[in-house]
Formats: C-alpha cells, sequence, structure tokens
C-alpha cells in the first residue's frame, strides 16, 4: 500500500486564526488579553466571579497554569523542588476586564481560547457564553451579544483539569490517563477579536475557516485549491466576492482567483477556488522549507473588504511507500525525529513562542527533521515554526491507553463525542500547515489485559475493545482531510508475554504502522529491536512503518563502568546516563540499516512532568529526555544524533560526568562525524581513529593516571581545529586497591570506600535479593546480616564466569563476599584464583530473618591481572563482591 497525501500546504500566518498575527484590515481586529487577570485555585458556584470579594485572588499574565511538576533530587536540570511543586488537580476561576468597542454596527464580537486545560466555562457580565471540553485546542465564542458596547465587561472563566474518574467532571474528556501531567490553566494565549458580520467563518472548529491543498503539481506549475467558508452573521442576505491571491516571498503577486458568493442571513457558505502558480518552488523540508503567502478578501456587493486573512503556504507532495518508506515530493526523504512533550521547567504547560523556538532550535542542532507531536495537540507556535524550518511534524489527538473509567468495557458515547470534537478540532487548526504529515488518531490502546502498573486493569483479564472507536475516528479523519494518511502506535503487537495474556491488533486500523517498542528496557535486548520490526513488516507488507518510540531513562547523576554490568531498573533509581547512550547506540544502528522504516522518533526530546514516576534522579520526571527539564544539559545521547544526523562539525566525549572513577583503565568513546579524530590523555596522544563504525570511536582499555586525568579529543573540519575536552579523577591509592560491586549497573553508596559497578567479567548472570522497584513504587530491600554494607551485598553475579581485573605486578588480599538468602546454610561451587582452588563451600551458622553476607579471604600475585574463575557445581557460583588490596 502506498499512501500518498497529496500535497497538503499552507501553515498559517494569522494569530487570530491559527497561526501568527492577522494583517491590518478594515473590519477585524485582535486585542491579546494578556495582563490584568486575577486567579484563585478554587472552585466557586457558577457566575460567582462577578460578585466575588477577589482580595485573596493572585494576579497572573496569559499564558498561566498553576501547575509545577516535577524535580530532581540532585537540583541539577531543573528549579522546582519538592516545596515547590504543585500538583494540584481540580478547579480554577480566572476573572478579567475588557473594554468593548462602543460601535457595534455590523461587527460581531469574539473570544478566542488558544486552550483551557481541561475544561473550560465562561461567563460575559454574568451571562453564561459558553464551554469546551478538551485542553489542547482552540475554541471560539461568539459574546455579541452579551458584550455592554463602548463599556468595560467582565470576563470570568472556570478552568477545571480534575483527574477524570467515574463520576467525575472530566470522566468524558481525553486523555483519561497516559504518562504525561495534564496541567491546569488557560495556557496558551486569550485574545478578543472583532470582526464584520460578513467574515471567513470563525466556527470553524477552531480553524481559519479556510481549508487548503495543492490540487495539481508539476515543475511548470501548480494549482492551489482552497475553500473558504463565508459566514454572514447580519439579519439579512448578503452577496460577497472571494479573492485569493498567492504572493511569493518578496511579496509579489504570483496567482489569483476569485468567486462570488450568495450567503443567506445567519448562515454560512462555502466557495471553492483554484489559484495557479507558474514555476513553483516547492517546500522541501529542511533542505528548502520555501513559503508562498496566501491572501483571502471578502468583499461586499459594494466593493468594500469586510475581512481579509493571510495564511503561510507550502507547496508539496508527500507519499508513504512500504518499501521506499517517506517520499517528499517525489524523492526518498527519511524521517529522523523525536517525541515532543510542551511542557518546561519553572513553567508548566504556559510555555511562550520564544520557549518553543529555543526547543526546535535544539533540535536542528540535533539533526532532527522531525516530530512526533505527542500525545494531544500543540499549539500554534509549534506549527508555524516547523513550516518556516522544514520540519515535518505527526500530530495526534489524546488518546492514550485507556478509552473506558470503572469497569466499563465500551466507551461512553460523551467520550467518543469528545474523541471525535478533538480530532476535528486538531485538523481543522492545523490541515493547512505544509508541515504536518499525518494524523495520529490513538497511542498504545493495544495494552490489552497487559496493563501497566499505572492503568487500573480489571481482575477477570477482561479489556476494553479498542477496535469500534478507531474504526470511527479513522473514518472521520478521512473523510475530513483526503490528503493525508493517519496513523497510530502500538506498543504491544508481537512482542512475547504469558500465556494468560491477550492483547488486540490494531495496526490495520489506520494508514501507516508505528512501533513504540523500548527492547533493552522494559523488555527483552536491545539487540531485539531490528528482528522484531523485520517481523512487524513481514506480517503487514503492505503497511508502511515506523519505530514511533524508543529509549531509556537518562539521570545525569548517575554513571556505570559498564553498561551491562547489572540490570537496569526501568522502574527505579538505578538509571545511569551511560546506559542510555547505549540503547541509542543500538537502536540506532537497527533502524538506519532498515530502509523500509519511513521514520523513527526517539523517545523523548526533553525530559517531561509526570506523576507516575520515582526514577533515576529525579521524582514525577520521565528521563527519557536527551537534554534535561530545564534544558540546561545535553545528554550524551544528544551528541550521538548530531555526529550521525547533523552535517555541524561534532566531537564529543562521552561520560564527560562521570568524573570519579573506582578503576584504573577504562574505555574512552567520543562521538565524533570528523574524518579523524585524536584522543589526547594527559598531553599524550592515543592516536587517531578513521571511519569509526556509527560515528562512535572507542579506544579501549585506557589505563588512568592517579589523581586528576585530562582527557581532550580532536578532529580538523576544513581546516578548522574542533576540540572536546573533560577532566576525571582516580583515588590516589587505585593502583593497590580496588572494589567491584557485583552484579549491578550502579555502584552502592553505602560502601565508604571507592568502588566501581560490576566490570571485568565474563559470563555469569546479574541478580538482586531485593524485590525491583515498580511504577511510582520504590525497591524494596532485604535485610542482611553480617553485611559491612548492605547496598554493595544485595546483588550479586550467579552461575559459570570470571574476572579478569588489571592491577600492577604484586601480592595481593583478595576477599570474596557472598551473600546467602534467608533458610540457606551452605552452597557448594568452586572459586579458582589464577587457576587454583581456592574456596569450595560458603557456609554460616544459624540466620534470623533476611539474608546473611559472608567472606573469604586468599592472597594471590598479579602480572598484570588479578585472574578469578568461579564455576558451578551442586550450586550455582556467586559473589555479592570483590575487595582487592596490595600487601607488602
Amino acid at each position: 500500500m502506498k499512501v500518498s497525501g497529496a500535497s497538503t500546504l499552507i501553515g498559517f500566518a494569522a494569530a487570530c486564526i491559527a497561526s501568527a498575527p492577522l494583517a491590518a484590515a478594515p473590519a477585524r481586529d485582535a486585542q491579546v488579553l494578556e495582563t490584568g487577570w486575577l486567579f484563585v485555585q478554587a472552585d466557586a458556584p457558577d457566575g460567582q466571579a462577578e460578585q466575588a470579594d477577589v482580595s485573596a485572588w493572585q494576579p497572573v499574565t496569559m499564558p498561566h497554569s498553576w501547575n509545577r511538576v516535577g524535580y530532581y533530587l540532585t537540583g541539577k536540570g531543573g528549579t522546582h523542588t519538592a516545596e515547590t511543586v504543585d500538583k494540584y488537580m481540580g478547579k480554577g476561576w480566572y476573572r478579567t476586564t475588557f473594554a468593548a468597542p462602543g460601535d457595534m454596527k455590523g461587527k460581531r464580537l469574539w473570544l478566542e481560547f488558544d486552550a483551557a486545560s481541561r475544561s473550560a466555562d465562561i461567563w460575559v457580565n454574568g451571562v453564561k457564553v459558553g464551554a469546551h471540553q478538551g485542553g489542547f485546542s482552540r475554541f471560539r465564542l461568539d459574546v455579541t451579544n452579551a458584550i455592554r458596547p463602548g463599556a468595560q465587561n467582565l470576563l470570568a472563566v472556570r478552568v477545571d483539569n480534575t483527574k477524570p474518574v467515574e463520576g467525575s467532571t472530566t470522566a468524558d474528556v481525553l486523555p483519561l490517563t497516559g504518562d504525561f501531567f495534564v496541567h491546569g490553566g488557560l495556557y496558551r494565549p486569550v485574545k478578543l477579536i472583532t470582526t464584520s458580520d460578513l467574515h471567513v467563518d470563525m466556527m470553524d472548529h477552531g480553524g481559519s475557516g479556510i481549508r487548503s491543498h495543492t490540487a495539481k503539481i508539476s515543475a511548470d506549475r501548480a494549482e492551489v485549491a482552497a475553500e473558504v467558508r463565508v459566514a454572514n452573521s447580519s439579519a439579512k442576505p448578503r452577496n460577497a466576492v472571494v479573492i485569493a491571491r498567492l504572493l511569493d516571498a518578496s511579496g509579489a503577486e504570483v496567482g489569483r482567483s476569485q468567486s462570488r458568493v450568495d450567503v443567506p442571513q445567519g448562515a454560512t457558505q462555502s466557495v471553492s477556488l483554484m489559484v495557479p502558480v507558474a514555476r513553483p518552488r516547492l517546500w522541501n523540508g529542511t533542505i528548502d522549507p520555501y513559503l508562498y503567502r496566501l491572501v483571502v478578501d471578502v468583499q461586499d456587493q459594494r466593493g468594500q473588504t469586510t475581512d481579509t486573512v493571510e495564511q503561510n503556504i507550502g507547496i508539496r507532495q508527500m507519499a508513504f511507500d512500504p518499501d521506499r518508506g517517506f517520499l517528499l515530493n517525489g524523492k526518498p526523504y527519511k524521517l529522523r525525529g523525536v517525541g515532543y512533550h510542551q511542557d518546561r521547567d519553572g513553567k508548566g504547560w504556559a510555555i511562550t513562542p520564544a520557549d518553543t523556538e529555543a526547543d526546535v532550535a535544539l533540535l536542528r542542532e540535533m539533526g532532527a527533521n522531525s516530530i512526533r507531536l505527542t500525545h494531544y495537540q500543540h499549539g500554534t507556535p509549534i506549527h508555524d515554526i516547523a513550516d518556516r524550518t522544514g520540519m515535518i511534524l505527526w500530530d495526534e489527538i489524546p488518546l492514550v491507553s485507556a478509552w473506558t473509567v470503572g469497569e466499563s468495557l465500551e466507551a461512553s458515547e460523551g467520550l467518543r463525542a469528545n474523541a471525535r470534537q478533538q480530532l476535528l478540532e486538531m485538523i481543522r487548526q492545523n490541515q493547512n500547515h505544509p508541515s504536518v504529515a499525518i494524523w495520529g488518531i490513538a497511542n498504545e490502546v493495544d495494552f490489552g489485559n497487559s496493563l501497566p502498573a499505572f492503568i487500573t486493569g480489571r481482575k477477570d483479564g477482561s479489556y476494553a475493545d479498542p477496535l469500534p472507536l478507531l474504526e470511527e475516528l479513522n473514518a472521520l479523519a478521512k473523510a475530513t482531510d483526503t490528503s493525508r494518511p493517519t496513523a497510530l502506535a502500538t506498543c504491544c503487537e508481537g512482542r512475547l508475554f504469558s500465556a494468560d495474556v491477550s492483547v488486540p491488533e490494531v495496526s490495520n486500523m489506520a494508514d501507516l504502522g508505528g512501533a513504540n517498542r523500548y527492547f533493552g528496557w522494559y523488555f527483552g535486548t536491545a539487540d531485539d529491536l531490528g528482528p522484531h520490526l523485520d517481523s512487524l513488516r513481514a506480517k503487514r507488507p503492505e503497511q508502511p512503518l515506523s519505530v514511533t518510540e524508543y529509549g531509556a531513562g537518562a539521570a545525569v547523576s548517575m554513571h556505570t563502568d559498564n553498561v551491562l554490568g547489572g540490570p537496569i531498573d526501568s522502574r527505579g533509581r538505578p538509571q545511569p546516563e551511560e546506559y542510555a547512550s547505549y540503547i541509542h547506540e543500538t537502536a540506532l544502528a537497527q533502524i538506519e540499516s532498515r530502509p523500509y522504516l519511513y521514520a523513527s522518533w526517539l523517545w523523548n526530546s526533553f525530559d517531561f512532568a509526570t506523576t507516575i514516576r520515582a526514577e533515576g534522579d529525579a521524582q514525577d520526571i520521565n528521563t527519557k529526555g536527551l537534554v534535561t527539564y530545564d534544558r540546561s544539559i545535553k545528554k550524551d545521547a544528544f551528541y550521538l544524533y548530531k555526529a550521525n544526523w547533523s552535517d555541524q562539525p561534532t566531537v564529543h566525549i562521552t561520560g564527560r560526568r562521570h568524573v570519579q572513577r573506582a578503576y584504573p583503565t577504562t574505555d574512552i568513546k567520543v562521538y565524533s562525524n570528523a574524518a579523524s579524530t585524536e584522543l589526547m590523555l594527559n598531553g599524550v596522544s592515543l592516536g587517531a581513529m578513521t571511519a569509526c563504525p556509527q560515528n562512535t570511536c572507542v579506544w579501549k582499555d585506557v589505563r588512568l593516571a592517579a589523581g586528576r586525568n585530562a582527557i581532550s579529543a580532536q578532529a580538523a573540519f576544513d581546516g578548522k581545529q574542533v576540540e572536546d575536552a573533560v577532566a576525571w579523577e582516580l583515588p590516589a591509592d587505585a593502583l593497590e586497591r580496588l572494589a567491584i560491586d557485583t552484579g549491578t549497573i550502579l555502584a552502592a553508596q553505602d560502601y565508604g570506600s571507592p568502588i566501581g559497578s560490576d566490570h571485568y567479567f565474563a559470563g555469569g548472570t546479574s541478580r538482586t535479593i531485593d524485590k525491583p522497584a515498580d511504577y511510582g513504587k520504590p525497591a524494596q530491600p532485604t535485610p542482611i546480616s553480617g553485611s559491612p554494607a548492605r547496598d554493595a551485598l544485595a546483588t550479586y553475579r550467579e552461575g559459570d564466569f570470571s574476572y579478569r581485573i588489571p592491577m600492577p605486578k604484586g601480592r595481593y588480599k583478595v576477599r570474596l563476599w557472598f551473600t546467602l538468602p534467608a533458610g540457606v546454610n551452605e552452597r557448594q561451587f568452586d572459586v579458582l584464583a589464577a587457576g587454583k582452588p581456592v574456596l569450595r563451600k560458603i557456609t554460616h551458622g544459624s540466620a534470623g530473618e533476611g539474608a546473611v553476607a559472608v567472606s573469604h579471604e586468599t592472597t594471590m600475585r598479579s602480572n598484570g591481572t588479578i585472574d578469578l574463575q568461579f564455576q558451578s557445581k551442586q550450586d550455582k557460583a556467586t559473589v555479592s563482591l570483590i575487595e582487592i588490596s596490595k600487601t607488602p
């Protein structure tokens, strides 16, 4: 199946319509209601705000959100703290006044809200003028009959972000759940708009009233089709002329079309226009995001212009092919992108266009050319910026993981109506942007009865069937916009589950397939991704396929000496930054080697707020972002993509925040897109590397010096030298003593002396005696008696394995620690030192509750390495801690 988007175009440039500010027009004016607002975080009876005592209300400016969610335990990466967060979910009131025009003859007055989360009720002068359900889309209200012309008018808005549960005020408002926090407030601009009573439709689901696409395209000529909805709010029929003019980037007119239309009183009529363009310059993604400008005028029977709307136009063709991937203007164009949430440290969702501009600039620096706008409709600024910069977008409604509440197995009619409404609003408000390529109708609705911990499952193993709602939404999207394909992102098809787990297959409910797959993080191994994608493709060879999410948590304050040293705790604290880099390196290699994928979107661009996570070095933050919540720290994986996706000169030494080192040798890894990269250690060259796979150069087993180590990497780009430098510290006695915390990816903090995570091993499996963490629930430690450091003894390596530990020549004392679980008094296995047996059995006397730690000590010589072998016999061999110290 080849899916074509016949060339949708046009990104808005009108602030009151769908983009930037409107051009001056005789009968249309937009006033941003930014200042003069009062807010109270509480509920009150309907209409209360007009008579309320507002002495305790706080002054705020728009945009505004009352929530601040998520903080880092270290304080690095964000400004929030445990004391400053605000996770209130409920109702809040806003109030302001505005001046209405004195002469309203032949005019209409509108209130426009770019978003109110999750729902809003609006009063003007004590009269309720409307309501809106859904926290992400623009809506407008005709308030002409409620205002006092030439006077001050009172506007009161009640906003509600109550968590949806059975019987709540938001039970039928999407999203019902999700791994992100739904901030409350009027977090996008509010405007007062004046129009003539003969105008381009203001009530087209929050859209501009203009629907446009490229009807024909060739090197010599293009035809831009524009459907203009003309509204007549007067009490008599009106005759109108609609004129569409196309301007190039210099402002010169390059095309024109016009048509007459008769509009009955109180009605809206559509006019279809075709604007020809000779020798069109195509909108070509980041290569050449060229924009024309469409100017639409409405004139009355006297030839007077009653309304003008201007929009940016991008003429282009898009198609999706199951074998060749994504095609832009007939040519393969690999989509390399990110998922993106709209919140930011210190602001929540109340971000500014400048914030969004800065975010996109970071993504472009990394080399991304696409953004998946997750998991809800995003605002106008990012669409406008994407139009200008050539970023290609996946837009998505907030149908995320759940569509029923309580024990119901069917979506309520209210929720189905809300899903249809949010889909229509998303399409009508964004369908004219050339950057938008895909309509996403759902995310991870195929959990079946394998639901994650943050979604309440049903005891009988049943689950709500998503197919009827998906079928309805897919049909609606295709009927609303025939020029773009639909898509959805799945979580679970093709994964290995236990026999009692059932998941529905939903991929064929949309045109395009998308796979959210976290191999090596939540399940499987990192190398499983590629074969899994191949199996999905083999199952539906006619459907274009993408990777819609992949990644791993990355705590910038946590570091490992070996990413394979222990199990990753995807729902707990141990989430070192280096492991996330490993996941991205492995996934990127598998994705790039599969040209049939039309796109990949890593998860995630930036850390973001949630309330189901106590993970890594953060609370209520999903740390899978490549950049921290406050945008201050670019994690190592950011530079992996920059070195592979961007043509900007890149040289980056990884592990730069892993300053305090425990081991005398280490690999040094550099992301570099240079032809040749040289590494220096303490002023001495370690040689240059060329043609590094995936632009990832690794110098193996580099020996560090005691004390400070200065590492630099340098490369030449067109004669210009680019250099990166870091400094690491090695303990002064690191060449005489060493401790290995076995079976763990993150060394214990309770040891008291320098200790490294599991390293220098071959074989075996990492284990722990503790119960692992789950979403929002910490790990449960097991008591260990006889232990000098409980955390260091809680993990262990098991099976048949060996250690080859680099130590200078000399004589050493080697102390091995073992942890026996409660009720086990003896284990029999062999331990060999330099090939000689030193231990065959470990025992302990009667123990109390919990596990027991025992140790065995031996001495041995090193000829450059200390070699230990662990061989299973009657029991599996284990070791929990290895301590080595030099003896006289």
